[in-house]
């Protein structure tokens, strides 16, 4: 279970939020994985606070969920670069805003997955006795 999870392919997945540039012909997906998660955190992201302080929680949720589709490995899009994607769009609606935090809990839980005795000697070559 935690390794679909982790793949991304569990059925109930939240689908990534996809937003198509017409002056350039881009387009971006917007969603989040472990890595994504771990370099959140890394940089003292917490998802409480995207609420509580909106004017930079927006902005930071924002760029976060770049990281997964145009990170380092796919082009690193900047900070700058999506900030000026954000001030473009004028915001977030209600519905955008939520799908950006479910799919960044999404990708957090998968993280903190804890799988049945049975489904770990599964997949390892190691063994945990209680």
């Amino acid at each position: 279970m935690a390794e679909k999870v982790l793949d991304n392919s569990v059925k109930d997945r939240i689908p990534p939020i996809f937003i198509d540039d017409h002056n350039t012909g881009e387009t971006y997906t917007l969603d989040f994985n472990r890595d994504s998660v771990v370099f959140a955190e890394a940089r003292g992201f917490e998802i409480d606070n995207v609420l509580k302080f909106p004017e930079t929680g927006f902005r930071e949720i924002f760029f976060l969920a770049f990281r997964m589709h145009h990170g380092p490995k796919n082009g690193n899009i900047s900070r700058t670069k999506t900030d000026a994607i954000y001030a473009s769009l004028g915001g977030f609606s209600p519905e955008f805003l939520e799908r950006l935090i479910m799919l960044y809990n999404q990708a957090a839980q998968s993280n903190n997955i804890v799988e049945t005795t049975e489904e770990m000697g599964k997949n390892s070559n190691m063994t945990v006795k209680l």
